[in-house]
């Protein structure tokens, strides 16, 4: 059965998603997730907000993890919290990472992506990330309390949730505070970084990455921005540690790494932070 999805993009603006066929629609317990056909391949949807689609995945997952990855000094153990459908921890263990923990509070959706999404997690691949078997281990948990019970030791540690919100309910709005950011810091090793998803760099909806940047200059000694230049999202990586350009290492350590959707033309004018940020304004 085919339907229409509005998704609200802001104050008095809205897109409409024709969904084609309908493959999951289910409240979780923990949101409203549907799964179904869009123009742009199966697709993913929670509370009616895209998450992520058949044919921009790889961009939107690629210009998360792979600047937050040639950023830190080694990719060894990584923590990913959100990303339910698995492409993050597939694009950690490709780029080197002999461990990666997945944490993520919602089971269901994680088990329907697998099950329905043509990217990320296979089914197989995910029982054996429930199993601990593998590279992948994957927890269902709380994302704050999993931080806060870890001992650490890690070169990554990546937030990707849906976009931060002005609901008072939304539990994962505390998982994109400073407070959170310092918490995964703690948790980092010599020369590791944090990497959030940082909310959308056009005029009229940057509240949220304006909050977030101011946030990342303020825990982070050395913040490196990246907009997307063929999807809509901004991401941000710190470091506690200051580096003295961080842009042409990241640069330097791409040639053992060769992603699908950027190279080093891409970093260096997909880093410059938008003058409204940097002037705040």
């Amino acid at each position: 059965m085919s339907r229409q999805l509005v998704e609200s993009l802001g104050p008095g603006l809205s897109r409409v998603w024709d969904v084609s066929e309908v493959l999951f629609d289910e409240h979780t317990g923990y949101q409203q997730v549907l799964i179904g056909r869009t123009a742009q391949g199966v697709s993913l949807f929670c509370d009616d907000e895209r998450q992520s689609t058949e044919a921009s995945q790889l961009v939107y997952h690629e210009a998360l993890m792979v600047p937050a990855m040639l950023l830190a000094d080694a990719v060894r153990r990584v923590l990913i919290i959100g990303s339910s459908e698995g492409v993050a921890s597939r694009l950690a263990v490709e780029f080197g990472a002999s461990l990666v923990d997945h944490v993520d509070l919602d089971r269901v959706v994680v088990r329907a992506c697998a099950e329905l999404l043509p990217y990320g997690y296979t089914v197989e691949e995910l029982e054996a990330a429930e199993r601990g078997e593998g590279p992948v281990r994957m927890h269902y948990a709380d994302g704050f309390s999993f931080v806060d019970a870890s001992e650490g030791g890690y070169d990554v540690v990546v937030i990707d949730l849906p976009d931060e919100n002005t609901d008072a309910g939304a539990q994962h709005n505390r998982l994109y505070g400073a407070d959170f950011l310092r918490r995964c810091a703690a948790l980092l090793a010599p020369g590791g970084v944090v990497s959030c998803q940082g909310g959308c760099p056009t005029l009229w909806r940057n509240d949220t990455l304006r909050t977030a940047w101011a946030r990342f200059t303020e825990v982070f000694a050395t913040p490196v921005y990246f907009g997307s230049d063929e999807h809509e999202w901004a991401f941000l990586s710190g470091r506690v540690d200051q580096v003295a350009d961080p842009v042409g290492a990241m640069i330097s350590r791409l040639g053992g790494f060769t992603p699908a959707t950027l190279d080093a033309e891409t970093l260096r004018g997909s880093t410059v932070v938008p003058f409204s940020l940097r002037a705040r304004r």
